[in-house]
Order: C-alpha cells, then structure tokens, then sequence
C-alpha cells in the first residue's frame, strides 16, 4: 500500500522467499508482502538485495527469484487511469480529477483497473436496479476492493469481502477507508477451499481463477444467491466450468467480454 513518504508506483521490486517464517517487516520501502503456497513475497518501492539476503541467514530461509518491474506492467502491462462505467468513475488515488471511488490498486492480484474488474462492475451497475433498495453483497476474491465499494456507492446496505491474500485485505479495508465506505464493507480473509461464507445474499461477486471458481460451483451451499456475476477466466476456460456447472444451475441470464475477459451472469431475478 502507498505510506508516506511515497504517493504513486513507479518501480516495484520483488522478493520470492523459500519460506514462510519471515515476520511483518517495519521498512519505510515496503509496499506489501504476502505468503502464498509456503512462499513469502516481499514487494519495495527500491531494491532491497541484501536486506533480504540478511533476513533469509537469520530466518533460515532462501531467495529464490527477483524482478524489478515497472509498475505498468505490474499486471498484465494495464496503465492505471481513471475510466468511468454508467454513474461511477474510478481514479487512483494519486489522480486528482474528480472520482466517485479512489482505489490504491496497489500490487495485489487483480488491481481494481484489470478488465475483468471492469467488466464485473459494468455487469453489477446493468442489474443493480433489479436488486431493490439496500440490497446485500459478497465479493469473493476482493483484490483493492473495487468491486466491493462500487456494490456500496450503488446502494448496498452491507457487503462482504473476502480474499485469501493478506495484503488484499489490508488494501481493501484501507481502501474502505478513503471512500468513507468501512462500516458497509466487513472484510474476512478466508481459503474459498475450506471455507466459504453464507452466500445468502441478493449478489456474489465472483472474480476469481477458473479452477477455483469450478471447486464453488460443486458445493451446494455456494449456489443460495439470488444474482451471480462471476469473472476472471477466458473463453477456453469456458469449457471447463460449464461441466462444474449443477445439474440445475440458477438461470444463465448473460455472457459479456472485455479484452479477451469473459463475465457470466447467473440468477433467478
């Protein structure tokens, strides 16, 4: 997340770490870090070679990659400008033009700028007057927690967040915070594989990875929601979650794209 005294990305520097006993580090550079399959991620707005070489020797760990990138091609080369979808406008917080949401995209997975995040809130704004007034919200797989403020600027009267990386987390709680949106949005870090919060809700947000989004679509206590807008795969992947599909899914309303991104829309509304 940006701290002071940094206000924008410009490079990035990263450390993949064998290991996963490196603690919470208090280093003015930092902009993130998380654990992910028993690997630990530093990320530096500079580099920062040998303090991680001194923290792999003191906690018995190992460097295995690291990249200096430039932000812009942080995710997939997408310049991060504001952009404005039906009534909402996005902007990165350094952006100064006037915004109905100010995101910190930060480096998690799919910054609130991928097309697929895009796409997901177009969908969202073209059923919202079909969920009634204070409707309610599950984002799975929040990243900055765009999807999720835009579920509250569009009359959400509670949403829940939930991703697996740390980091998401922590950006989208700060990100709440920017847009005065933090007692509509409760955040959980859950694993979508072992636990999956009450989807009794008007609408699950779903933008997630195709193998992961397969697994819900197999467990009967996902498929409670009356509108489902479920993103994050391509058209080859299509395939295969049509066959994780329940014999009987909830009605399949729509299927947009956005840069080769696919978005399909499922409910009973």
């Amino acid at each position: 997340m940006l701290k002071p005294p940094y206000s924008r990305y410009s490079r990035i520097y990263t450390y993949h770490i064998d290991g996963m006993g490196i603690p919470s580090l208090d280093d003015p550079d930092l902009i993130g870090s998380w654990v992910e399959d028993d690997k630990t991620i530093l990320v530096f707005h500079k580099p920062k070679t040998d303090l991680v070489e001194k923290l792999c020797q003191q906690y018995g760990c190992q460097l295995f990659y690291q990249a200096d990138i430039d932000y812009n091609d942080w995710e997939m080369g997408h310049e991060v400008v504001p952009f404005t979808i039906g009534p909402l406008t996005v902007a990165p917080v350094w952006n100064e033009d006037p915004a109905d949401i100010r995101i910190d995209p930060s480096v998690v997975f799919g910054n609130g700028f991928h097309p697929s995040t895009r796409l997901c809130l177009e969908t969202l704004i073209s059923y919202c007057s079909e969920l009634g007034s204070e409707f309610t919200g599950l984002d799975l797989g929040c990243g900055t927690g765009l999807l999720s403020i835009g579920l509250a600027r569009l009359g959400a009267s509670s949403v829940v967040a939930v991703d697996y990386n740390s980091l998401a987390c922590e950006v989208t709680k700060q990100n709440a915070l920017y847009n005065d949106v933090q007692k509509t949005i409760q955040v959980r870090q859950l694993d979508l594989r072992k636990e999956l919060p009450d989807t009794g809700v008007d609408v699950v947000m779903a933008n997630l990875h195709h193998s992961l989004l397969a697994d819900l679509f197999n467990s009967p206590s996902f498929w409670k929601a009356k509108l489902y807008i479920l993103s994050g795969f391509m058209p080859n992947e299509e395939e295969h979650l049509l066959a994780a599909l329940p014999d009987q899914p909830p009605a399949f309303l729509n299927r947009y794209s956005m840069d080769k991104w696919r978005v399909w829309v499922l409910g009973d509304i």
